[in-house]
């Protein structure tokens, strides 16, 4: 880089800023060096674009720089010297050297310098680290080595500084993320609630749809069949069978709407047509004897079906009563 190239700018714009405490904790570094290297003024130098401030200075009243002092950066400031050699400056004496003889410092009669560049962890630059003074400082040449080593402490402290920057924004993200996963969630509950009240809504109209046709063909049977089973009734009044089978049909009808149909008309589902039908007229309270006379049969073959009933529907102890069973699932 020659001495006229402009300094180019750090291009990242989203540094981290310096803390409180980092600046507190700079300000005991240039202190220390100071002291150290016997100079009057130990400064941390911050560059943004073309500006150059002071960002720390080290106290003591031969100290002409003052915190937040700012220059425009050019080739006749030492820190531009820095930054082209992208390394270490010193300057022993710049009354005796052609390039700074006149350089900005002069003004405070700081004819000595040396500094180093202060980096971001991705090589961008922060500003300088520097000791000046207003004669050849032999102290401060020698300690040019421990100028390096608080040089990498600032540095780390910039890397710090990003790291925690860095998890800042992640927590930021995992938050966000979060915040927006918790909103979702809370969507997609409502979207069930709403569903669900729907669904609700929706089962109550079925329910009360079909207790509107169960009604309606209730009162169907009861004012279209049961009439014509009564006169069926009195016109077979002295056919004992035919009154049993009357009963029965009359008695489904009255239950076609109920529970009836539930229990017992799965335990139907598993029996003969002839024990479907002795089943029925068991739930009527019909005897042995009556059941065989309704179906013209013996009342053995009655027992038989019995008997078959009772395993069927799994009452294979005898002490449990078959009409009781049969009536509790009706």
């Amino acid at each position: 880089m020659s001495a006229t190239t402009p300094m180019k700018p750090d291009v990242q714009t989203d540094r981290p800023p310096v803390s409180a405490q980092t600046l507190a904790k700079w300000q005991n570094v240039v202190d220390h060096i100071s002291q150290i290297a016997q100079v009057p003024a130990t400064l941390i130098m911050h560059t943004q674009a073309q500006r150059h401030d002071v960002c720390v200075t080290s106290g003591g009243a031969e100290n002409p720089y003052s915190e937040g002092q700012s220059f425009q950066l050019h080739d006749k400031l030492y820190c531009f010297g820095v930054f082209e050699n992208d390394g270490e400056l010193c300057v022993p004496d710049a009354a005796h050297d052609p390039r700074w003889r006149d350089n900005t410092d002069m003004e405070y009669g700081m004819s000595f310098y040396v500094g180093l560049p202060l980096k971001w962890p991705d090589g961008g630059i922060f500003g300088t680290i520097c000791m000046l003074d207003r004669r050849r400082n032999i102290q401060a040449l020698s300690f040019r080595k421990g100028l390096r080593q608080f040089c990498r402490i600032v540095e780390d402290d910039l890397a710090l500084l990003e790291e925690i920057e860095r998890r800042k924004s992640i927590e930021a993200r995992l938050q966000q993320e979060l915040e927006s996963r918790e909103a979702l969630i809370a969507t997609r509950t409502q979207d069930l609630e709403d569903a669900n009240t729907a669904l609700r809504v929706l089962l109550q109209s079925v329910e009360a749809s079909r207790n509107e046709v169960e009604d309606r063909i209730a009162q169907q049977i009861r004012g279209l069949v049961l009439p014509h089973i009564g006169r069926l009734r009195q016109l077979n009044g002295e056919d004992a069978r035919a009154l049993s089978h009357l009963d029965v049909i009359e008695a489904n009808l009255k239950n076609i709407t109920t529970a009836m149909t539930g229990k017992l008309a799965e335990a139907l589902a598993d029996l003969t047509p002839t024990e479907a039908e002795i089943v029925q007229l068991i739930v009527q309270g019909r005897s042995t004897k009556e059941i065989a006379n309704t179906l013209s049969r013996g009342t053995s073959t009655v027992d038989f079906h019995r008997n078959n009933i009772r395993q069927k529907l799994g009452l294979t102890h005898r002490g449990k009563n078959l009409r009781q069973h049969l009536a509790s699932l009706a």
